[in-house]
């Protein structure tokens, strides 16, 4: 493939205009739903091939969230694309100051494995949205899905409005070398880097929607089995493999031990007493994932699981208990069914562990009390969370979803996808019917004046 050729082939497009009413962009969208709605089957079996979901998984985390962010942003595009009236300063009489939003023109978005097609759909219906085109880059690990993104898109658009490119680092690297007016990246911290660094040859602006170790804090006021049953949720969802499920648990010594039978019992209820035998239990990507996680289990500190299957490349949900700030499974982000327990005497402890580290991408509370509540809200760094929940905070349409420092800039979801992937211009509108000289040279002491009457 010429990737030169297809970017080229996009900015001359986008140069027609064709993007940019807003009836284009509406039936754009609807062409794409349709075609999601037509396509369910497939987008299922290609997710049950890649990583062994389940179709009622595969709707819940991926194609239902999908379509409703889809039908959030047709209810609100009108809205979102109209100029927006400012006030206008008392020295700029007469005249109009508006804000127009405008497309950056044809975007890149490189998509992970890990949620292959929501996670290279929900940024694409933004890109669209704003009148962009738009160049799709899915992960070589998740190839099934990658293919039926490839063939559904080419059925609602034209190559050169929207297409997708498949392969390896290859096409990763091709595609990084050509001037994009806009690039989305979901992935590693390490490979974010290498994309903002490639970006920075061509001033292209950026988000980065990375990861990280992103804690789950238990307090002695939580509801301990509830707390349970939902950090089993978050944990094991996608198998571990999301980039906000909650990484490793910070729990006050005392229920510890309370907590922890709670926790073997949800995964118990939820996948039964050996989870490698359920048929509905998704598996590590690939053979190098599978390696990677169980080479983060220290058997000698295991207390539930700890097994793997090499066959099926399933791991266990594995609970790993006194273990410290210094162990392997702390020093990378996990992506896998393995959940570190380490314990603390006081919240503040916590707070301070997890401020010293890079800002996570997400934050996890369980408790009642209302001033540890606003502790960790107002002092914490995270890119977004829940109190007494995991995950949740990212499947809405109307809050943004993003990172902070190393876990990730920008943000996207609703509206924020749509200002993502626009630039606003500032424009003032001056009218010709008068022209106060004020401003203009000669510059005498009454005009001095009357500078400083308007400008203060």
């Amino acid at each position: 493939m010429d990737i030169q050729a297809l970017v080229n082939a996009q900015r001359t497009f986008f140069q027609t205009g064709a993007t940019l009413p807003l009836p284009a962009r509406r039936a754009a969208l609807k062409r794409l739903g349709e075609a999601v709605r037509a396509r369910e089957a497939d987008v299922s079996a290609a997710l049950l091939s890649d990583l062994n979901k389940s179709p009622t998984e595969s709707y819940m985390c991926e194609v239902g969230m999908t379509l409703s962010e889809l039908g959030y942003v047709l209810r609100h595009l009108d809205h979102w694309a109209k100029d927006k009236l400012r006030p206008t300063p008392l020295a700029q009489f007469p005249a109009k100051s508006f804000t127009a939003a405008d497309p950056y023109g044809v975007v890149l978005i490189m998509s992970p494995w890990n949620y292959p097609f929501l996670l290279a759909m929900e940024p694409l219906i933004g890109a669209i949205a704003a009148g962009n085109c738009c160049v799709v880059k899915p992960s070589a690990y998740s190839p099934a899905v990658s293919a039926v993104l490839r063939s559904l898109l080419a059925e609602c658009f034209p190559a050169e409005f929207v297409t997708v490119v498949e392969g390896g680092r290859a096409e990763n690297q091709a595609l990084l070398d050509q001037k994009f007016d806009y690039i989305f990246f979901t992935g590693s911290t390490a490979v974010g880097k290498e994309v903002m660094a490639k970006a920075a040859a061509h001033l292209t602006p950026v988000t980065l929607e990375l990861g990280g170790k992103s804690p789950c804090i238990v307090d002695t006021t939580a509801k301990l089995n509830l707390a349970a049953k939902r950090i089993v949720f978050g944990k094991l969802i996608n198998c571990g493999q999301t980039c906000v499920a909650p990484d490793y648990l910070l729990i006050h010594r005392r229920v510890k031990d309370r907590f922890l039978a709670y926790v073997k019992r949800w995964i118990t209820v939820m996948y039964g007493t050996n989870a490698l035998d359920n048929d509905g239990y998704v598996r590590m990507v690939n053979q190098k994932h599978y390696d990677r996680v169980m080479s983060l289990i220290d058997l000698n500190k295991v207390v539930f699981g700890g097994r793997g299957d090499p066959d099926t490349l399933k791991i266990q949900p594995t609970i790993l208990d006194n273990v410290s700030p210094e162990d392997a499974v702390m020093q990378e982000e996990i992506f896998g069914p393995v959940l570190p327990v380490l314990t603390f005497d006081r919240v503040e402890e916590a707070l301070d562990f997890i401020n010293t580290r890079p800002h996570p991408l997400a934050l996890y509370l369980f408790s009642q009390d209302k001033q540890v509540q606003e502790l960790f809200v107002r002092r914490a760094s995270f890119g977004g969370g829940c109190i007494n929940d995991t995950i949740i905070h990212l499947a809405t349409s109307h809050m943004g979803f993003g990172g902070v420092g190393n876990s990730g800039m920008g943000s996207y979801h609703g509206r924020q996808s749509f200002d993502t992937f626009s630039h606003r211009k500032s424009i003032v509108q001056k009218s010709t019917l008068v022209d106060l000289p004020i401003r203009y040279a000669p510059y005498t002491p009454s005009k001095s004046k009357l500078l400083r009457l308007f400008l203060r």
